[in-house]
């Protein structure tokens, strides 16, 4: 039986520079001379992981965090943000002057034209901080905002908004999808879609995003750069990021 393998990007496939460690390219392309199905899950839109995947020869992937999925460059699963509650998201984070970043899979916006919090968490992704176009969301769908907050700020809007799910992912920025949604319910589409049984699929990641996915597949895998509650999850724990943990762990699963 053939097997598919997730990646996370951001401490996993990319070290703490942002960067593609050359033992890592390396791996993943003995995974796909394999014929092991590679595919990526992340939190990160599309359209912030083109070059990765040209660089990796990558089609399929999870992109925000389970609620846009693409097998072979087609769609087959969109998952977006309620539009009335997005509206009521936008006015209440007014109300308490935190910033919000819309997203969609192609682009991104910011209901404010400047934030030091969108400046250095997107910096941190080596991304500017968005144009301004509080409006975005008006004619299209939304997969993932951005909230920008200090630690614990978050608390207010998870007591208020149920039908949202916020997880943090850098000391000043929160993600928000929709309330169910996760990567392991975007990597549940993508393997209804080929008829894989879950024995056969393995996720690396070392995020608090990855938890589920890493107890839904298989076989998850904790990266040793991992935050160590997402390390309780994990199947097997590897190597640092900056360490080559994706070689070292592909080589432990005796998958290359």
């Amino acid at each position: 039986m053939k097997k598919i393998v997730f990646f996370d990007i951001d401490g996993t496939l990319l070290d703490h520079d942002k960067k593609l460690p050359a033992k890592t390219k390396e791996a993943i392309q003995l995974l796909k001379r394999s014929e092991t199905f590679v595919a990526i899950a992340t939190g990160r839109a599309p359209f912030m992981f083109e070059s990765l995947r040209k660089e990796l020869d990558i089609d399929s992937f999870v992109s925000f965090n389970g609620q846009y999925v693409v097998f072979e460059n087609e769609v087959i699963y969109k998952n977006p943000l309620d539009h009335n509650e997005l509206n009521r998201l936008i006015s209440f984070s007014k109300s308490n002057n935190h910033p919000i970043v819309l997203m969609n899979e192609k682009t991104m916006k910011a209901t404010v034209s400047h934030h030091d919090f969108i400046k250095e968490s997107m910096a941190s992704l080596k991304f500017a901080h968005p144009e301004k176009d509080e409006d975005f969301y008006l004619d299209r769908d939304i997969y993932q905002s951005l909230l920008f907050c200090k630690e614990g700020e978050e608390n207010k809007y998870i007591d208020e908004f149920n039908n949202f799910l916020f997880l943090r992912w850098h000391p000043l920025s929160t993600d928000v999808i929709p309330m169910g949604g996760s990567k392991a319910e975007g990597i549940s589409k993508m393997i209804e879609r080929l008829g894989f049984e879950l024995k056969d699929v393995y996720a690396f990641g070392d995020g608090l995003n990855d938890i589920e996915m890493i107890k839904t597949v298989g076989t998850g895998v904790a990266l040793g750069n991992a935050k160590e509650e997402v390390k309780k999850h994990a199947d097997l724990i590897t190597k640092d990021v900056g360490e080559d943990g994706i070689w070292y762990g592909l080589k432990e699963l005796d998958l290359i």
